[in-house]
């Protein structure tokens, strides 16, 4: 009996805002219909939010959110405003939208907000900056267009956003970064301590050199910062090209060519895959029993 109440009160809180364009504001007469309830919208009738911070959706975690939308159905309402006609204009939960789409829903429950287009901009940033599941570049960028479109100070956003000034200002530094290093970050290659650490090299290019030691040596944030520090002080000029990482099986065949030589037996590989066996040895005498081992 609950459920069909649900349902009743849900359809016409719906048909309340579709048939009255003059609600604008909270003010607004048969507002509180709306605001502030959960209503079934059809999800043809939703546009998605061209400020969404999020560049990137992992499909298979939307496929798996979809699955559970089909078993469960959906928990967290998504947040709409009422836009021109019978349209609504997505805020947030763009992942849900998406999920519920391929779980093959035709309706979804959601929040409707009163919203001009700086309320609708800025509800949907801070939404997103206070994910845990943002890179740190997505972060950055949204820092970045409530600068540009909202016009805030960093004080002013750190007000909005609940962070302070500083952690707001380690995030848009990361935007001076070289594209193909921000990259690296959302990917997650290397981290964004390791990305504060390249901000204090000027040179784009050599912290593109920094940064493919850091993968190919696998060095912590720490060493990154040792390192940058003596480049800086100029105790070291140039950043010398990482060796190619030694894999499993090449060690395995220096382990066993040195047992069967009885000797250190060196393989060195170069990032085209090509490489060298060293086999060192102290006389002639000692090269020609190396030479019979291979007979």
């Amino acid at each position: 009996m609950a459920k069909t109440t649900k349902k009743q009160r849900l359809g016409r809180g719906l048909s309340a805002i579709l048939n009255n364009d003059e609600i604008k504001s909270a003010n607004d007469q048969g507002a509180d219909s709306v605001v502030g309830n959960i209503i079934e919208i059809p999800i043809d009738v939703i546009n998605t939010n061209p400020h969404q911070p999020r560049t990137q959706f992992d499909m298979e975690a939307i496929e798996e959110l979809a699955n559970s939308i089909r078993q469960l159905g959906v928990i967290q309402p998504i947040t709409l405003r009422k836009a021109k006609g019978n349209k609504f204009d997505l805020i947030s939960g763009e992942r849900r939208l998406r999920a519920s789409k391929l779980a093959g829903l035709e309706n979804i429950p959601a929040y409707i907000r009163l919203a001009n287009d700086q309320e609708m901009l800025e509800m949907a940033l801070v939404e997103n900056i206070q994910r845990q599941d943002l890179d740190p570049i997505e972060i950055a960028l949204s820092f970045q267009a409530m600068i540009d479109q909202l016009e805030l100070t960093q004080e002013k956003m750190s007000q909005r956003v609940g962070k302070k000034r500083s952690t707001i200002t380690n995030y848009l530094r990361l935007l001076k970064l070289d594209p193909i290093i921000q990259t690296g970050i959302r990917d997650g290659f290397v981290s964004m301590g390791h990305g504060r650490a390249l901000i204090n090299i000027e040179d784009q290019k050599v912290q593109i050199d920094f940064y493919e030691k850091i993968i190919k040596e696998n060095l912590s944030v720490r060493q990154t910062e040792d390192l940058v520090k003596k480049f800086r002080e100029g105790k070291i000029l140039t950043i010398k090209p990482a060796r190619k990482a030694v894999t499993a099986t090449v060690k395995q065949v220096e382990k066993e060519l040195s047992d069967k030589f009885d000797k250190k037996i060196k393989i060195s590989i170069s990032d085209s895959g090509k490489g060298k066996i060293s086999i060192p040895f102290t006389s002639e005498e000692e090269l020609i029993e190396i030479q019979k081992l291979f007979k």
